[in-house]
Formats: C-alpha cells, sequence, structure tokens
C-alpha cells in the first residue's frame, strides 16, 4: 500500500513559473489529510522552500523533507535534523582542480549557505537560485576545513556545461555521484548520495519501506527514487532515461501532471 508520496520540484510539482498549481496543491492536500505522507524531495534548504510547505499545509508533527539531494532529511516543524550526510573539504579537492582546469565556476554549500568560489570564474548559481540562502563569495583556500559541505555546484550556460560534462573522466566520476539536475546546473554529491538515502531513513523512521513510496520526477537527479519506488511516476516533460525508468507517464509539470496521477491513483 502506498503511505508517502515523494515529489521532486523543479520541473515536476513547480510550474514553469515556479509555483504549485491550484489543481497540484488540492489534490495532494486531499491525500495528506487522508493520511498519505506527502514530502518534497529537493536539492535546496528547507528554507528556500518554505513557502510550499506552507502552501501544502506540510507543517505537522509527521511532515518531513528531504534536502540536498539526499543529504539532510528536516524536520518541518521545528528544523531538526533526522539524518544528515556531509562530505569534507579533502572530498572537493579534485573538482576544484577540474573546474580550475575548464575554467568553469563553482559553488559549494554547507547546509546553511553557498559559497561562490571567487578564486574560480564567476557562477550563475545565483541568479539561478530562488529562495531564501546567503550566498558568500570565499577562495577554495579559504573554506573551513572542519565544516560539512552538502554538495557543490557548477552552473553555467547549458552548452558550456555540456563541455564541462563531456570532459569529466572516471576518476572523477568515482569520487561523487554527478547529476545534470538543469540545463544549467550541474551537481555533485558525496558518492552514493541520492534523494533514496534519505527517502530511506525517513521510510525507516516510520516502519516503512520502498514497497510504501510513490515518487514523481523529472530529471536525472530523481533516478533513484523513481527507480527505488513501488511506483515511480515521470512527468511527460521528464528526460529519457528518466521515462524509461519509470513505472508511469504522466501530464507535464505546466498541466497539473501530478495531480492528473494523484487522483486516478488514489481516487
Amino acid at each position: 500500500m502506498i503511505k508517502m508520496v515523494a515529489l521532486d520540484l523543479d520541473g515536476t510539482l513547480l510550474t514553469s513559473d515556479k509555483t504549485i498549481s491550484k489543481g497540484n496543491e488540492q489534490a495532494l492536500k486531499k491525500i495528506h489529510d487522508a493520511g498519505v505522507k506527502v514530502v518534497l524531495c529537493t536539492g535546496r534548504p528547507i528554507n528556500a522552500i518554505w513557502r510550499f510547505i506552507e502552501q501544502l499545509g506540510l507543517t505537522e508533527d509527521t511532515d518531513y523533507t528531504i534536502t540536498f539531494n539526499g543529504a539532510l532529511v528536516v524536520h518541518n516543524n521545528d528544523k531538526a535534523e533526522l539524518a544528515k550526510s556531509g562530505i569534507e573539504k579533502a572530498d572537493l579537492i579534485p573538482l576544484h582542480n577540474f573546474v580550475k582546469a575548464e575554467h568553469a565556476p563553482l559553488d559549494i554549500l554547507d547546509f546553511q549557505q553557498v559559497y561562490p568560489m571567487t578564486d574560480l570564474k564567476p557562477s550563475m548559481y545565483q541568479q539561478q537560485f530562488k529562495g531564501n540562502i546567503n550566498f558568500v563569495p570565499r577562495a577554495f583556500f579559504d573554506l573551513s576545513t572542519t565544516d560539512e559541505y552538502s554538495k557543490a555546484i557548477v552552473s553555467d550556460k547549458p552548452e558550456l556545461l555540456d563541455l564541462y560534462q563531456s570532459a569529466i573522466d572516471d576518476s572523477l566520476r568515482s569520487h561523487y555521484h554527478i547529476v545534470r539536475s538543469q540545463p544549467q546546473i550541474m551537481e555533485f554529491l558525496a558518492a552514493g548520495m541520492d534523494k533514496v538515502v534519505g527517502l530511506k531513513a525517513l521510510l525507516t523512521h516510520f516502519g516503512l519501506d520502498f514497497s510504501n513510496l510513490m515518487a514523481f520526477g523529472d530529471a536525472e537527479n530523481d533516478l533513484g527514487m523513481i527507480r527505488n519506488a513501488k511506483v515511480g511516476v515521470v512527468m511527460e516533460n521528464g528526460q529519457e532515461p528518466v521515462k524509461q525508468a519509470g513505472d508511469v507517464i504522466t501530464g507535464n509539470n505546466d498541466e497539473d501532471g501530478v495531480a492528473q496521477y494523484v487522483h486516478k491513483y488514489f481516487d
């Protein structure tokens, strides 16, 4: 039985103008009121998506959010951490060397703020980012060696990201889980880190497993949860490899695709 519904945001739950439609809102509130756990799964921190959490009414004692693509599971009510897994500065050195050689930008995130690397090409990430988080420019040399970091971002024009991506070799891939979450954003997570990691911790917390999960997604960083969920639902606008991995294709993100399948399944 499906007892938890996990939802990616960009390209999935959110429309192209970065809002939750009334149709999606009503459908998700209905199943949430019926006892189904509705969990937002995002690469962003919880403060950056708080308006969506409030819009959907996900502020009860049993409501949680998967943030930083699985690296942090947060209790919505009090922002307490249920599960957390970071990456150390030393683990980011191969990536810094790579982007420097490619003349690419880099942003490094801890669990509170974003550090655009001032010793590299200026990044596009801040202008892409919509939400409440501080950007604190800093040189890589000056990053703390004792703090934990959630992930790193390379954000540039899509055609330049294509070039950077084509230059990644097996050695670099062995250090990170690399996902192209948007045409202009490539994310570097700790090896093995995925939204599935956070979802597994949350499912276990509630005494559930992946047979109780339905997941909605559209992009490469959603592949893990789409493959592992009992019902993996992919948006019509989703990337082709994600569609191939899913169980169901629903409507696109600008036509209440989430609500379409929620009504079909739960009604």
